[in-house]
């Protein structure tokens, strides 16, 4: 799942036109200015701030009504920029970032003294990481080595990330002062965050990287941190997150259906997502619709977030999601799927 060489990424995507460098220009002069800027990445769209302007990181979270405890990744556009923004780096890191950068990895490590308290939620630890989109590595590197970007996903806080340009607008409008289109996101989930307690690695955050991957590349085995009450707090942590408007549910392929036909007997509208291509009864019942995602962690990774966009503004009264498999590689998607239910009965 999610495996892909650093060489790939810059292959897969087309090389930028004047207007897009036109554009870059003016976006770094946006954040050297103090203003915001939400980008592409291969993950989601990121609203960036210059990392180092109290007054712009403070925008952010004002922007996204989002508490200000909860700390910012920072995104930088070259892995010899490492040891500007972080201190006491181990060796793990260091394998972790040459093989897996530009790319959907957050390292979480000792904060440098250029890294500001409002940063990082009054933490002594910054989540890093080089994103993997040709848009996002021209912004940063035109800001130049001292300057990087606290980019958390260009959405109000807890609500769907985006992963189109579309979405931010749709979300954030006219809050932000400008929006870099580069298309849909290749990858659609959050980045996979790792940290270093003693300087061993415990993945905090499932994302864009499969844990075998990770640990193929270390030689070593890694904690996956289940406690949402976790010493570091981190982005995307919280066990309410990533959700839409409309309530959804998770349900096993044996309960869903039944869970269907009883809130539609309430004149509820309701939305099934699925994923297997077990028992594709056609239900009758007009208030009740089906779409069937992608059978592939990859594939409905991608979709995700797109479709409950998508969905959520279809007036249903409820969506329910069939429970995905219990496998490795499906461990970032039941991740968000269970912080976007958090509120309401999950049934597994």
């Amino acid at each position: 799942m999610y495996v892909k060489k650093q060489t790939q990424y810059s292959q897969n995507r087309p090389n930028l036109s004047s207007e897009q460098h036109d554009q870059i220009s003016a976006a770094a002069r946006i954040l050297c200015e103090g203003g915001t800027v939400a980008f592409p990445t291969e993950t989601v769209y990121g609203l960036g701030a210059d990392v180092t302007n109290p007054y712009a990181v403070n925008k952010i979270y004002t922007i996204k009504q989002r508490p200000t405890d909860h700390p910012l990744i920072v995104h930088i556009g070259n892995i010899s920029h490492l040891q500007y923004w972080a201190q006491a780096i181990p060796e793990f890191a260091w394998k972790l970032a040459s093989h897996f950068w530009p790319g959907p990895l957050t390292l979480i490590l000792q904060r440098s003294r250029h890294i500001s308290d409002r940063v990082t939620g009054g933490q002594d630890t910054v989540g890093l990481r080089i994103p993997a989109h040709p848009v996002a590595l021209a912004l940063l590197n035109a800001l130049g080595p001292d300057k990087a970007l606290a980019a958390p996903s260009a959405n109000r806080f807890g609500k769907i990330s985006p992963t189109t340009a579309a979405h931010v607008r749709e979300e954030l409008g006219s809050k932000v002062d400008m929006i870099l289109d580069g298309g849909a996101c290749e990858i659609g989930l959050e980045s996979t965050i790792i940290s270093f307690h003693d300087q061993l690695p415990a993945v905090l955050r499932p994302g864009g990287i499969a844990l075998s991957a990770l640990e193929s590349v270390l030689d070593s085995p890694i904690i996956v941190a289940h406690n949402v009450n976790q010493a570091v707090r981190t982005s995307g942590s919280l066990p309410a997150h990533y959700a839409p408007a409309t309530p959804l549910k998770i349900y096993s392929t044996a309960q869903i259906e039944k869970e269907a036909t009883t809130l539609a007997a309430q004149s509820l509208r309701v939305l099934i997502i699925r994923w297997s291509d077990i028992d594709k009864s056609q239900l009758l019942d007009p208030l009740i619709q089906q779409f069937f995602m992608p059978q592939d962690p990859i594939s409905y990774g991608k979709q995700l977030y797109a479709r409950l966009h998508e969905f959520d503004q279809a007036a249903f009264d409820y969506i329910l999601v069939e429970a995905p498999p219990d496998h490795p590689a499906w461990l970032a998607i039941t991740d968000r799927l269970q912080r976007a239910s958090y509120h309401h009965l999950t049934i597994t």
